[in-house]
């Protein structure tokens, strides 16, 4: 498996990616996650719609927190046409009692524990932590790229005015 060094720090320090760099123009990898149910999903699951893929290493740390409020509220009011999913590490339990708490109802969130399909398959998997970088991957109603936003450091926001953009631009 590609391994990238270089690319982004955890909290100052440098981290291992795992899995090769996705690229706009790229056709999606598929991945298979797990829902709040135990279901498994995988880009078929969403096909005819615009796939905005949040990704975060918990949510039950302040930034992921959030972000996934952030599109919640507003990435999945620009069209019907858009399905916000947000991918973590954590355990689809702990998923379910974050977004209840929350009061989080718009996206989905699915969990990579098992198997680290997405961050293998994306790039996102954090060799040291197994744990999954910050970023955003925006993917067509026809399953090609057409945003990736790998945030250089995990602790910090991803760029909400680009991700729109190309979310609009996808539509």
């Amino acid at each position: 498996m590609e391994k990238r060094t270089g690319v982004v720090t955890f909290a100052g320090g440098p981290v291992t990616l795992v899995g090769p760099e996705v690229k706009v123009g790229q056709a999606a990898p598929d991945f298979t996650l797990l829902d709040n149910g135990l279901a498994p999903k995988t880009l078929k699951d969403f096909a005819g719609k615009v796939k905005v893929i949040s990704v975060v290493p918990s949510l039950d740390t302040g930034v992921c927190d959030a972000q996934t409020r952030w599109f919640n509220q507003d990435a999945t009011k620009l069209s019907d046409d858009v399905v916000v999913l947000t991918v973590s590490m954590d355990l689809p339990f702990a998923q379910k009692r974050w977004c209840g708490a929350a009061g989080v109802e718009n996206v989905v969130t699915l969990s990579d524990h098992k198997d680290a399909s997405f961050g293998e398959n994306y790039g996102f998997l954090i060799e040291e932590l197994r744990l999954l970088t910050r970023g955003v991957v925006v993917i067509d109603k026809n399953d090609k790229v057409t945003y990736v936003e790998y945030v250089p450091e995990v602790t910090h926001a991803v760029n909400f005015d680009a991700t729109i953009e190309a979310i609009k631009a996808a539509l």
